[in-house]
């Protein structure tokens, strides 16, 4: 995999599961509460946490078995994803933590280059993104935390990603505006890749998250298999 080249990062995006946050757990528990719920046998773990990644709403349509949305009865689905949320919201924190190195490496990324600008994007809902981030104490390293839920549309698709690379901008008038050359997004699922490919972005996967397969698959420009190599990928020295 390339370095990022001579001229440093100006904005880096991180997702949220999978690479700030190990929330497997939870989330494949509040998935079998869910099925439980509906009368449903539960699933593996492991088949659970390769349907996250596109949002509460597909997570839950894909443990239904309805990926394409082929079930007709709306009702059902908005019924499954309410008891979804609603059982996530409770249990969000109970097994959930941060990657060990993670808050090193933002602690070293931010000693480096204090204005740097970070941001969160998932496709999480964002009540329950800003919440973790607030409980275990990562949002004071953020400008900017969007969800799923924030725009009209989710990664990969790139209106949010180039949102913030418009708000970074502003935070810095007196600097020539940032552009998707000088973004990293930092993921760890194929969505995050390809979001960073859809508005010219760079990419950096994470092999230690939720989605190991998919992200080598998607061919990000880097590759870190711990958060504390991020700070030498991207260029900055520890």
């Amino acid at each position: 995999m390339s370095v990022v080249p001579s001229s440093l990062p100006r904005l880096l995006v991180f997702d949220l599961d999978g690479t700030l946050i190990d929330s497997r757990a939870d989330l494949c528990n509040s998935v079998n509460g869910m099925l439980t719920y509906l009368g449903k046998p539960c699933l593996p773990d492991d088949v659970i946490a390769s349907y996250i990644g596109d949002g509460a709403s597909m997570l839950v349509r894909r443990a239904l078995g309805d990926p394409e949305g082929d079930i007709h009865d709306q009702q059902y689905v908005t019924e499954a994803v309410t008891f979804f949320l609603d059982y996530y919201r409770i249990h969000k924190l109970d097994f959930t933590y941060v990657y060990p190195g993670v808050f090193a490496s933002l602690e070293a990324i931010r000693a480096a280059h204090p204005e740097l600008p970070m941001a969160v994007l998932t496709n999480k809902p964002v009540h329950p993104s800003r919440d973790i981030c607030d409980h275990f104490g990562l949002s004071r390293f953020f400008f900017q935390n969007y969800g799923g839920n924030s725009f009209h549309t989710k990664k990969p698709d790139p209106h949010a990603l180039l949102t913030l690379i418009a708000e970074a901008s502003a935070l810095q008038p007196h600097a020539a505006p940032i552009t998707p050359a000088e973004t990293v997004m930092i993921g760890d699922s194929d969505v995050d890749v390809l979001t960073a490919r859809n508005c010219g972005a760079r990419s950096l996967g994470c092999t230690f998250g939720l989605s190991p397969h998919a992200i080598a698959a998607a061919q990000p420009d880097l590759l870190a298999h711990s958060p504390t190599e991020w700070p030498a990928l991207l260029g900055f020295t520890l």
